[in-house]
């Protein structure tokens, strides 16, 4: 079992499951997002995420013109996980928000089209250079 959580501890996360796929994006949404040159994203069946504080939610449209509904603590405005039309039965959750070195490295590295140059990755993750519309399948 693991737990995610905001900085403050407000917003809380308790997941049952190991995460079906963590990746890295290099989006311009998800650098503004994080204050980062990527994220660092992992997802999960949406049956084994258990949701505990209250939440703001900032809904945004992605390039696919379907919404991403970000979820975010209101009292330390951590983003902590969302959820995409595009894939409903996944939830995303900010692998930061676990503060685990150990956490699972990513297996993909999307929207390298807007990778910042300096950015290096271990070659066992897999590039991709928009959204691999495959993995949600």
């Amino acid at each position: 079992m693991a737990n995610a959580q905001c900085a403050c501890g407000a917003l809380r996360l308790t997941l049952s499951e190991p995460p079906q796929l963590t990746w890295l994006c290099h989006c311009l949404a998800c650098q503004r997002r994080t204050g980062a040159p990527f994220s660092a994203n992992a997802f999960y069946a949406i049956g084994c995420v258990e949701i505990s504080g209250t939440s703001r939610e900032f809904i945004r449209i992605a390039g696919s013109g379907r919404k991403v509904r970000m979820h975010f603590c209101p009292t330390c405005g951590s983003t902590v996980y969302w959820q995409a039309d595009a894939a409903p039965s996944w939830i995303g959750v900010a692998v930061g928000s676990f503060a685990d070195p150990a956490f699972a490295p990513p297996a993909i590295s999307i929207f390298e089209q807007s990778k910042h140059d300096w950015v290096r990755l271990d070659e066992a993750v897999e590039p991709f250079q928009s959204h691999p519309i495959r993995q949600l399948e």
